[in-house]
């Protein structure tokens, strides 16, 4: 049964519409300045009806076939068995680069202010969380492969 379009519309409604909109910036029907005048009206709709006219001048997309999550433009990642986006490894990468890049920032800073010589602890930071960052990057490629075959 199709919802009345004065019906209020959910959280979860509203990201399946974005999500539409992505596949259709992926699919190049929309720009990207569209996609971002789209999604701000997106977030601010209450109504189904107003959910509706967001997407009127594109093709029909199974809005409950898509993923509620909010994802970044583009095609969606792999997933994993637990469900959670592949992006998640490479955000936590992400911030252990983010982490040392400031930490040998500060320490070469340091260097340069003193006169004599700061042993580089920023391998403290970047080792234990390197390691057990690459140890779970390994273990999650390997659950994949196996699972593909």
């Amino acid at each position: 049964m199709a919802a009345a379009p004065e019906m209020r519309a959910s959280d979860g409604d509203r990201d399946r519409v974005a999500a539409a909109l992505r596949e259709h910036v992926a699919e190049g029907r929309l720009t990207i300045d569209e996609f971002n005048e789209r999604l701000e009206q997106v977030y601010q709709s209450r109504t189904y009806g107003e959910l509706a006219t967001l997407t009127s001048d594109l093709p029909a997309i199974d809005l409950h076939r898509l993923p509620a999550a909010v994802e970044p433009v583009g095609r969606p990642g792999p997933a994993r068995r637990d469900g959670k986006a592949q992006g998640s490894v490479k955000s936590a990468w992400s911030a252990w680069a983010a982490a040392s890049a400031v930490s040998w920032m500060i320490w070469f800073l340091s260097m340069v202010a003193s006169d004599h010589p700061i042993p580089p602890w920023p391998m403290w930071v970047m080792g234990p969380w390197g390691v057990i960052l690459l140890i779970k990057t390994v273990s999650d490629r390997g659950g994949q492969s196996r699972r593909d075959t």
